[in-house]
């Protein structure tokens, strides 16, 4: 495949686990007139982008990986950063992509070309390429949410994001102030309070938090892995339904979580002594509601002597200080902010532009939306991995992502037999789709916990991150791309790899 071609077939952006999947699965498939644009200089998205202290998985490593490439090399049952990143490289190595990878090459712009039924995108790098299907692996967890402190600007000492981390900077001896109290905070908190000075941590909500069954994994154990590869199969298999029975709690019968709840707050009253502490830190809605974080060491850190909770909000931010909304200055030398991503605005405006010049944010200007998480009306040939609604709150994303990939590459395979150049899913079957969605998730514990969470848009309320059921469902849902579903559009005498020239279907599926 030519580095310069200025067309190309499949278009696949990210070389996170979805970008990397997806081009795995086409690979396998025969399919290879595709590249993957990666806007670094190396792959792996979130865990390379994530390189915080502490950094590490949430989910047990043995199924926070892909089902067809089990890593019997992991070091604890929950992977640190570097070992994900490095499980990714080697994926890469192991099913030879490096030919279709392009790196410095960030999508700013992908336009549909409505008389050649192809999408125009516009790189980083100045490449301009024409492709026939264009696959996002951008990922939901991808744009730092920065927050909009008066004064930020006037600070004088050092400040950057969880994800953005200076390790250059030495934080020995200074005073930090860390605002928000999200996984990342939880994780870097207790790396941190040990070297600094004093650390400030600025909470708005606090998080509930359950023991983490972390330990090492063996050489004997990995030694077992390697050798009798259905030890480690049988071992997935367990965390896998451990994991999935979770749904029951969050999705189908909430009240549930008042049990889970009670292991927490166990969890809570072990680790901290201090009455007035353990006041400021237990949570007054229902576990769930947020993302359930695990840590051990997060609650001994917050009990240093050195560590203030402080849950006064954040008035404004002075060049040597924080200002609360008590009047009280809290010196910094350092400010990290804790404060996640923007979820339920995962693309910048301008990036993604479908028929008729719509941009992708204005058909999302009420939350984002999808059908099956994959496909929106307006843009045809536009395929979503980690798309709207395919988050979970109880199990592995890898799940999720190998379900979509697997919906797609069916899509292809299809349009290639019958020579189809486009699909469109139909409006009324994306609206039928998502309201039934909405009213399953209007019983959850995320939209009745009785908090806010960036699960929800903040422009309606609406939960359009997170799946309410089970991956097992989600996977029978994305078994078989259903063409009846879309409006297909035909192409004319020419193969479907490349196809400039096409009929238009009329709004029920069937040829004009």
């Amino acid at each position: 495949m030519n580095a310069h071609n200025d067309s190309i077939d499949i278009a696949i952006i990210g070389t996170g686990f979805a970008g990397l999947c997806m081009a795995i699965q086409l690979k396998q498939a025969g399919l290879t007139d595709f590249f993957v644009a990666e806007q670094a200089d190396s792959l792996g998205g979130t865990w390379r982008d994530n390189h915080y202290p502490g950094c590490a998985c949430d989910v047990q490593s043995h199924v926070y990986s892909f089902s067809f490439a089990p890593n019997p090399n992991w070091t604890r049952q929950f992977a640190p950063q570097a070992e994900i990143r490095a499980y990714l490289e080697q994926c890469a190595t192991r099913f030879e992509l490096a030919p279709y990878l392009r790196f410095g090459m960030g999508l700013t712009r992908a336009v549909f070309d409505e008389a050649q039924q192809r999408w125009h995108l516009s790189f980083s790098n100045g490449r301009q390429v024409s492709a026939r299907v264009l696959v996002s692996g951008m990922g939901g967890l991808s744009r730092p949410a920065l927050s909009d402190i008066p004064g930020l600007e006037s600070f004088k000492g050092q400040r950057f994001h969880s994800q953005q981390w200076d390790h250059g900077y030495s934080l020995k001896g200074k005073r930090v102030a860390v605002i928000g109290t999200g996984a990342s905070a939880i994780q870097f908190v207790p790396q941190i309070a040990p070297q600094v000075a004093h650390l400030d941590l600025f909470q708005r909500t606090p998080p509930w938090i359950m023991p983490k069954p972390d330990r090492a994994i063996g050489p004997l154990e990995r030694w077992l892995f390697k050798h009798v590869p259905v030890t480690q199969r049988l071992m997935r298999a367990g965390f896998y339904w451990a994991l999935e029975g979770r749904v029951v709690g969050f999705a189908r019968h909430p009240r549930l979580m008042k049990m889970v709840q009670r292991i927490a707050l166990r969890h809570l009253h072990r680790q901290v002594a201090r009455p007035s502490l353990r006041k400021r830190l237990t949570p007054d809605y229902t576990i769930g509601c947020k993302r359930v974080l695990i840590s051990n060491d997060y609650y001994p850190a917050l009990s240093r002597s050195n560590v203030e909770v402080v849950t006064e909000p954040v008035q404004r931010i002075e060049p040597d200080g924080v200002i609360t909304a008590d009047g009280i200055k809290h010196p910094a030398d350092c400010l990290i902010f804790g404060t996640g991503f923007q979820a339920s605005d995962p693309l910048p405006r301008g990036c993604i532009i479908g028929r008729d010049g719509m941009d992708l944010m204005d058909t999302w200007r009420e939350g984002a939306h999808a059908y099956k998480g994959t496909t929106v009306p307006g843009y045809p040939n536009l395929f979503l991995i980690v798309g709207p609604n395919t988050g979970l709150g109880h199990n592995s994303m890898i799940l999720m992502i190998e379900a979509q990939v697997a919906y797609i590459l069916d899509a292809l395979k299809q349009m290639q037999r019958q020579r189809i150049a486009t699909v469109e899913v139909k409006p009324t079957v994306e609206q039928s789709y998502n309201h039934h969605l909405q009213h399953k998730l209007e019983r959850t514990i995320w939209n009745t916990g009785g908090c806010q969470s960036w699960y929800l848009d903040p422009r309606t309320g609406r939960n359009t991150t997170l799946w309410p059921g089970s991956t097992w469902h989600f996977k029978q849902l994305t078994r078989q791309f259903a063409l009846k579903d879309y409006v297909t559009g035909m192409a004319v005498l020419s193969p479907p790899a490349r196809a400039p020239s096409v009929v238009r279907a009329n709004p029920e599926g069937s040829l004009s």
